[in-house]
């Protein structure tokens, strides 16, 4: 379950087919970047990249969730804000995805985790694998410095999870598949 969010999409008459016209915020969790829709309490104006507790205990601006959406079900200004606080978001845990970089695994005989990421092809692969047994990488810098003609982290990584989100891919690596 996700604690926090961010607004990528608010609507304050809700969806212009909806019946009740009541608000309707969409957001991206900061964990797992599931996409949601959330009711926002009475008289509460929230604006897009604004962070927001979701979590379990009384929520300030929170009404309650929705639900979880697909990302087919997110408004055109919600795909188009997406890319960017991905960006931000993969920036600011950093950490995370560095410590993806030093220790992915083989998902199958043929595949490892590596080769998912967009623009990380088997010679990409094979490199980070060396360089890592040297060393840990320690940054998206550190890694861009050592991997030649390494894609920039900061775009890959929020490509591979709107990819993810989109419902495309077999495995998932930094979201939460949809139960079905």
């Amino acid at each position: 379950m996700e604690e926090y969010a961010i607004v990528i999409d608010y609507m304050p008459e809700g969806r212009p087919l909806d019946y009740k016209h009541e608000p309707v915020v969409q957001a991206v969790g900061t964990e797992y970047f599931t996409t949601l829709e959330l009711i926002p309490k009475k008289d509460i104006k929230l604006t897009i990249n604004e962070q927001i507790y979701i979590g379990k205990d009384e929520r300030e601006k929170i009404q309650y969730i929705k639900g979880r959406i697909n990302y087919d079900q997110l408004t055109n200004n919600a795909k188009s804000e997406l890319p960017v606080i991905l960006k931000k978001l993969v920036l600011e845990q950093e950490d995370k995805f560095v410590d993806f970089m030093n220790k992915s695994g083989s998902l199958t005989l043929r595949k490892h985790q590596l080769e998912l990421i967009p623009g990380v092809g088997k010679k990409h692969m094979l490199q980070i694998l060396n360089e890592r047994e040297k060393k840990p990488f320690k940054d998206f810098k550190d890694i861009m410095e050592r991997i030649s003609l390494m894609p920039d982290p900061q775009k890959i990584f929020p490509d591979r999870i709107i990819e993810e989100l989109m419902g495309n891919t077999k495995y998932h690596l930094f979201t939460r598949p949809k139960k079905r």
